[in-house]
């Protein structure tokens, strides 16, 4: 087959999924192959993908169609596009409508606040770029590397510098015209002064010659993507803005240069409106980027976390290379006050670690052999080395900076409306402005044509679709990343709406409540014995089991360096406990009736019994060569950071349940320590899910758990909370990962949903209320009883200042100060 002769020959590469043999490859690549203009085909099993070569122009949508006729699928995939000239929120449901219309597209959510769309589907990253160019917007696929967002960083700041730069010029060449102009209205004499020295004639002509270049260069933006988009009956912000100001600057051309054409009485020029109104916005574009810049500063200090260079052993020497070429298994030394440039384990020496910017604590944490080292930590006082275990993309900060992107690209559920209203907002507003027009024209007060014009370009101008645009995906992005700032990483974005309308919040013990870990927790000893020998010799009895209890006591005798006797005629009795020679001294460890056998009295550790069973623990009983000696308990220490973070639930008028396996006497002593609402014991995985639909009829549920167990119960509560310190399948399953490992990320991540909530709701309304309010307002309406009508230049300004607000109020979420907030730094 012969290729165009403008058709460069390209690969196309499709995932596939459902294969198994080498029968499916076969399948899969003579179905590719049978596409007219495909030139080769080659399937591999292992990867699961097919390289498609063509020949020609073929549409991957056939590709597709090809594969799913012989019962396979091409999975979707996720691509990520930097939108250029979005302005509000009516630009945002054009691309998505374009996205979306896309073959293979099953899925397009734009982003106004970051400029960015997520694309899921099978669909090519080139049809797409395509289909948003046809709607008039600029498309590239976004790099996740650092060095690329380092670029879309640097073009951001070149654009607020030509906006800056621009401003600048606009302004200049303004305030000659509006001196000239409004001067004569406002300052007394000012008429008398220029009709008597240039004349009115040359200060029109002085004032179209500014207004043109006003228009032409620094305002050109807005009829370069305004224009065209009207012509496509597709009208979005910059139409409104090009309109209005067209309307006045060609209203007042023809005042100055074929006044004849006008009615008597309506030879008035404008141009003071129409340049005005474009300084204003400018000075609105660059407000709100400068603002923008800030939401993003949480992305910016993450980023900002990775080091750049690592030094790396090669064989005996070491050598200093670029972070993004240590391998896994690579062995890098790290120097007092060095970041951590890779996730690894150290394998020598010993330090101290600030791990602050990961989990929100601000102690620094100990590290020695066989401890695990995240990048991006700071290193305080030791050196010490360490082997890579993850490396590039797949390092926790890496993954915490790609779900801080996710969760603010996201949208919420109250999105879907405002989304809904946008879309035919702008059309709205032009068809008011000619509808305005009309009635000032046809009922209006002498000079008519004036009034109609000058109150149908205040309506196009005042309208702000951009603030309803920016009111919800702003306030996403500061919330979002002042939570990662303290450690609170929200995976799905709508697990912000989610949360903050919990009612209840279910508990898992092991490991959330508790270390998770049981230890040594008493040791009451009878009279004539020492804690020393009685602890060593109950170790090395011990020792010869694999129970946690077991081995939480052995671990207490080595912690505090004692040496265990030596172990003979160890013996287990069944029911009972155990017994052994323990440096020639017999040793009998059970429960009370293991001592009721042996014939000993336990009841002077009566009241210390009573006090271990208040508290939920099982208490043993030792004795050594024939005489009682010891009352011991094992048991999972409560987190020191629970009491106040299950008060902390409280204060936010929230219902505290526990769900746990334990047994029931032991969860609810717990349970009455803590001050937990209600226990529920004795439960096995899926228990846990009954558990959570039983509390859902007490309202939304949010469910914290740690372990692979807790999975099922994750899912099934309205918001899953992990904890950062758990299993990967715990955090896959959950809708928030708490960093800190500590319970005091619980509050604090509602008490942010709360206020990030409540931070959209006073934008919603603003962004309405504006609308609603003005909008009449600069159509007239006060007119009849008040005699105000209202000027396009202040509307400008009001339009301006409205996304600017919005801009504002989403920033104070930076300032979001935890419950708990002693316990995580401060932005």
């Amino acid at each position: 087959m012969n290729a165009p002769a403008n058709f460069t020959m390209e690969a196309v590469s499709l995932p596939i999924e459902g294969m198994t043999c080498a029968s499916c490859v076969g399948r899969v690549e003579r179905a590719l192959k049978s596409v007219l203009g495909v030139l080769d085909a080659s399937v591999n099993l292992a990867t699961e993908r097919a390289e498609v070569r063509l020949a020609a122009p073929v549409a991957r949508a056939d590709l597709i169609r090809a594969v799913e006729d012989v019962g396979y699928t091409v999975t979707a995939s996720t691509i990520e596009l930097a939108i250029d000239g979005m302005t509000c929120a009516s630009c945002v449901g054009r691309v998505e409508r374009a996205l979306r219309a896309v073959p293979g597209v099953t899925g397009a959510n734009v982003n106004l606040a970051t400029e960015r769309a997520t694309v899921i589907g099978s669909a090519d990253a080139a049809a797409l770029i395509a289909a948003v160019a046809d709607s008039g917007y600029d498309a590239r696929v976004v790099d996740r590397s650092g060095a690329a967002s380092t670029e879309a960083e640097a073009q951001k700041e070149e654009e607020r510098r030509v906006l800056s730069r621009d401003l600048a010029l606009a302004a200049a060449l303004t305030a000659p015209v509006f001196l000239l102009e409004m001067g004569s209205h406002v300052i007394p004499g000012m008429h008398h002064l220029i009709a008597s020295t240039i004349g009115m004639g040359a200060s029109w002509l002085i004032q179209f010659a500014l207004t043109t270049l006003v228009l032409a260069f620094p305002g050109l933006r807005f009829y370069q993507k305004g224009i065209p988009a009207l012509l496509r009956a597709a009208p979005d912000m910059n139409s409104l803005v090009a309109v209005g100001t067209l309307a006045a600057y060609a209203y007042s051309m023809v005042a100055t240069f074929a006044p004849v054409l006008l009615p008597a009485g309506t030879v008035n020029v404008y141009y003071e409106a129409s340049a005005v109104i474009v300084t204003l916005i400018l000075l609105g574009r660059v407000l709100e980027a400068r603002a923008k810049g800030r939401t993003s500063e949480a992305i910016k200090r993450l980023v900002g976390l990775k080091a750049k260079t690592a030094r790396v052993r090669r064989g005996e020497s070491v050598v200093e290379i670029d972070v993004a070429d240590v391998a896994l298994g690579d062995i890098v030394d790290v120097r007092p006050g060095e970041r951590v440039p890779v996730d690894g384990e150290v394998i020598e020496g010993e330090s101290w670690i600030d791990e602050s910017m990961i989990t929100g604590e601000p102690i620094p944490v100990a590290k020695a052999t066989g401890t695990a080292v995240t990048g991006g930590t700071l290193n305080q006082i030791g050196a010490f080395a360490f082997r890579a275990t993850a490396v590039g993309s797949h390092t926790m900060l890496a993954q915490i900076i790609r779900m801080v992107e996710e969760a603010q690209g996201s949208k919420l559920p109250i999105q879907g409306l405002i989304d809904k209203i946008t879309m035919w907002f702008v059309p709205a507003v032009m068809t008011l402005a000619v509808l305005t027009f009309g009635v000032w024209f046809f009922f209006g007060p002498d000079p008519a044509l004036t009034f109609g014009l000058v109150n149908a370009v205040a309506v196009l101008i005042i309208a702000c679709p951009c603030a309803m645009g920016l009111a919800t995906p702003t306030s996403i992005m500061v919330g979002t990343g002042r939570g990662a700032e303290i450690g609170v990483l929200f995976r799905k974005g709508d697990a912000l709406q989610g949360l903050q309308g919990a009612k209840v919040v279910a508990l898992d013990k092991t490991g959330t409540l508790t270390q998770g870990k049981p230890i040594l927790t008493d040791l009451a000893l009878a009279d004539g014995f020492e804690r020393a020998d009685v602890l060593a010799r109950i170790a090395a009895v011990e020792a010869k089991s694999e129970h946690p209890i077991a081995r939480a006591i052995v671990a207490a005798a080595e912690a505090e360096g004692l040496t265990m006797p030596v172990l003979s005629r160890f013996e287990s009795v069944t029911g009972f406990g155990v017994a052994a020679e323990a440096g020639g001294v017999r040793v009998e460890i059970g429960a009370d009736r293991y001592m009721a056998q042996l014939g000993l009295d336990v009841g002077p550790f009566a009241q210390t019994a009573s006090r271990l069973a208040t508290d939920g623990k099982s208490p043993l009983y030792v004795a050594i060569a024939g005489r009682l000696a010891a009352i011991i308990a094992v048991a999972d220490p409560i987190k020191e950071s629970t009491p106040g973070a299950i008060r902390a639930l409280h204060a936010l008028g929230l219902k505290v349940a526990m769900i746990t396996g334990d047994n029931r006497r032991t969860a609810e002593a717990i349970g009455r320590r803590l001050g937990i609402d209600e226990v529920v014991a004795e439960v096995l995985p899926d228990g846990k899910v009954a558990a959570i639909r039983r509390l859902k009829t007490l309202g939304p549920v949010a469910f914290v758990g740690d372990g692979i167990n807790d999975a099922p119960a994750l899912a099934e509560a309205d918001v899953g909370l992990a904890i950062g310190t758990g299993t990967d399948v715990a955090i896959e399953a959950a809708d928030v990962v708490l960093m800190s490992g500590s319970l005091k990320g619980v509050p604090n991540a509602i008490a942010l949903s709360r206020a990030t909530m409540r931070n959209i709701r006073q934008n919603l309304f603003w962004a309405f209320a504006y609308n609603a309010a003005l909008i009449p307002v600069a159509a007239g309406v006060l007119w009849p009883s008040t005699g105000i009508l209202l000027s396009p230049v202040f509307a400008a300004g009001a339009m301006a200042l409205s996304s600017v607000f919005v801009l504002g109020n989403a920033l104070r979420l930076r300032r979001f100060r935890a419950p708990m907030a002693e316990s995580v730094r401060s932005a």
